[in-house]
């Protein structure tokens, strides 16, 4: 009965002992450098807000983040390695939205839960998705370009950058919207169908607007709406889907950062802090708006917006691939 007794009290001794480390070790937090993993090759846009971030949130912690560049299935496997990293605030994820929005709805098969297994830290920012139109469309307004697509169903190719992009759920939630009836033609990445939109060859492409903007500038193509929720200031004649009463949704590329499920909230809280504090740097914020991003304020870079925002995008995506029949392997 004493052994019991005392294996008892041990055994709560260390537990209570656990617990008062906990908010200790998050005190201390962060005490050597943090991994930031990012699931796509150097040089693409996720990849490039890693690193544009990067030297501002490593101020912020007192402690280097190094960018770990762990590429493969569209992200998948970034992702599944910080799902499956240790819960201590030392490994985190920036991802885009076909990972934690996209995939999950439209894939029979993944390794990871975006709710289950992920701590949201806060939105970096979102970067609208647009509708373009060859130069040599007439068209100017959404309406003109939805009455010209249903005078001939089916007779309106509409490019993306492939099978699943946020581009081609965009296309069939415009479709649903609109009775367009713009036939999906996908493209293996954003560059070749923008070239056949300037070559002519395609006359829409939805694509986001970073992409788009250098086209519409030098009048290669042309912007005619935008998903987002208000107007670009960078493209203020443009409509929104909304603003036309096509598409209601906000349909974007989302960038966010991501700790693994467990991660104690003081850990997450300094994490987010620091993204806020990366975030107000003014050579960041310039560089991100000028390629059309769309920055949270600072009262909104917070765990509990994040996460709204991806459960917002997965009702969203769901739907559409409802609607396209969308089948990711």
């Amino acid at each position: 009965m004493t052994t019991r007794r005392n294996t008892l009290l041990t055994a709560a001794s260390l537990a209570a002992a656990g617990f008062a480390a906990g908010p200790a070790r998050a005190q201390s937090f962060p005490d050597r450098p943090v991994r930031l993993v990012v699931g796509y090759p150097p040089g693409g846009n996720v990849d490039f807000t890693a690193r544009l971030l990067q030297p501002a949130m490593s101020q912020a912690l007192g402690q280097q983040v190094m960018v770990d560049n762990r590429a493969g299935a569209g992200g998948i496997v970034g992702t599944d390695l910080v799902a499956k990293a240790r819960p201590d605030g030392y490994t985190m994820l920036l991802t885009g939205t076909a990972p934690v929005s996209i995939f999950p709805v439209a894939m029979a098969h993944l390794p990871y839960d975006p709710l289950r297994d992920f701590a949201p830290i806060g939105m970096a920012y979102r970067v609208p998705i647009v509708m373009m139109v060859a130069k040599d469309i007439t068209t100017r307004t959404l309406q003109e370009f939805v009455a010209r697509a249903k005078a001939t169903p089916g007779g309106m190719s509409a490019g993306t950058a492939g099978i699943g992009s946020g581009a081609h759920l965009a296309i069939e939630l415009f479709n649903a919207g609109t009775g367009a009836g713009l036939v999906h033609v996908p493209y293996r990445g954003t560059g070749p169908a923008l070239n056949d939109l300037i070559a002519g060859n395609i006359p829409v492409v939805f694509d986001q607007l970073s992409s788009a903007l250098p086209l519409h500038a030098d009048g290669r193509a042309r912007i005619i709406g935008i998903a987002s929720a208000s107007r670009s200031p960078l493209l203020p004649d443009v409509q929104t889907l909304r603003e036309a009463g096509l598409v209601q949704a906000e349909l974007s590329t989302t960038l966010g950062y991501l700790a693994p499920a467990g991660t104690p909230a003081p850990v997450v809280q300094k994490l987010a802090a620091a993204l806020a504090a990366a975030l107000a740097d003014p050579t960041v914020r310039e560089r991100l708006t000028s390629l059309g991003a769309t920055i949270p304020p600072a009262s909104d870079i917070t765990p509990a917006y994040y996460d709204r925002v991806i459960r917002d995008e997965l009702d969203i995506y769901r739907e559409a691939v409802r609607l396209g029949n969308v089948k990711l392997e």
